[in-house]
This record gives C-alpha cells, sequence and structure tokens, in this order.
C-alpha cells in the first residue's frame, strides 16, 4: 500500500474512494462535508437520508464508517466517518480518531476500492490541531496495511487544504 500526502482539494481526487468527515446526521454541514456534499450532488442526500431512515436512525456513531455512492464526483464512492471532537473525550479521543481511519478502510475495502482518499478528519472546527492528528491517522493507516494486506487497498491518499497540515501529514508519513 501506498501512503501519499498532496495538498488540494478532495472533491476532485480520481480514486475510488473519497472519505468524508461528516458529521453524525450525514446531512452536510461545514468544511470538507459540505463540500463533498454540493460536489457530489443530490445521490448523496438522497443515499444519506436513506441510511438515516434505515440502519443508522441516531446518526452514524463517532468512529464508524458507511459508504454511499459518489454522486457527481470522480470517485465512485464517499466513505463517510465522523471524527472526534477533541474536548468531548478524556484522552482527546485518539482511539476514535484512529477507528474513523481504520473503520474507513474497512469500508472501502468492502465496496471494492482499490484507491481511498482522507482529509485531515477532525482537524478545525473539531479541535485537532495537524500535528496532533496525523501521528495518529497515519500509524491507524500502518496498522490497518500490516494487518489486512490483502484488503485490495493500493493507495491512501491524504489530501490537505493548506500547508500546515500538509507539513504535518508529510512529516507523520515520513515516520512511518
Amino acid at each position: 500500500m501506498r501512503i501519499e500526502t498532496v495538498r488540494g482539494d478532495i472533491t476532485a481526487q480520481r480514486v475510488d474512494a473519497v472519505v468524508n468527515a461528516a458529521n453524525s446526521s450525514l446531512l452536510g454541514g461545514g468544511g470538507v462535508d459540505g463540500a463533498i456534499h454540493r460536489a457530489a450532488g443530490p445521490v448523496l442526500d438522497e443515499e444519506c437520508r436513506r441510511i438515516r431512515s434505515t440502519s443508522h436512525r441516531d446518526g452514524l456513531p463517532t468512529g464508524e464508517a458507511v459508504a454511499t455512492s459518489g454522486g457527481d464526483l470522480a470517485a465512485t464512492w464517499v466513505v463517510h466517518t465522523v471524527g472526534p471532537r477533541r474536548w468531548e473525550h478524556p484522552d482527546g479521543g485518539a482511539t476514535l480518531l484512529a477507528s474513523c481511519h481504520a473503520r474507513s478502510l474497512e469500508v472501502a475495502a468492502g465496496v471494492g476500492a482499490a484507491s481511498v482518499a482522507f482529509p485531515a478528519i477532525s482537524c478545525g472546527a473539531f479541535g485537532w490541531s495537524p500535528t496532533e492528528a496525523a501521528p495518529v491517522a497515519l500509524g491507524a493507516i500502518a496498522a490497518f496495511r500490516d494487518g489486512h494486506p490483502d484488503s485490495g487497498i493500493t493507495l491512501v491518499r491524504f489530501v490537505l487544504a493548506d500547508r500546515e497540515a500538509l507539513e504535518a501529514f508529510a512529516a507523520a508519513c515520513s515516520a512511518l
């Protein structure tokens, strides 16, 4: 599995699956979540509403993941995961943040994705700095890679919106 970091727009990635830093309602929001919903169009909203009316009536739990189609995105799939809010967990939520990454890869592998693009989950409004989140995220990706060598995922790309996040995730990637 190749792991890379780039600066860019996650909605423009030509990968099999993009990971959405979703809110538990799955119905869009701000930041990455809002951008993915806007770019994917109404099909994504319809699928998220269907998930909310069936398997996740109370919303998607933090650290879990679920897939929908990519709608109008270049990606075939969107894997939605809810990151932890830093201030809501005694340990800061590192275990849940790692779970977001591992569960997203499990779900992506389950739909047959070979390439997956991640944003900086929980960074920004959820209180994580990129320097705190990057080692947790990259550690979870490495653990998944080592524990699931036959997952079919050959590329994980972290798509970061700013220089600070890119530098933090690139440093964590180099440390693997």
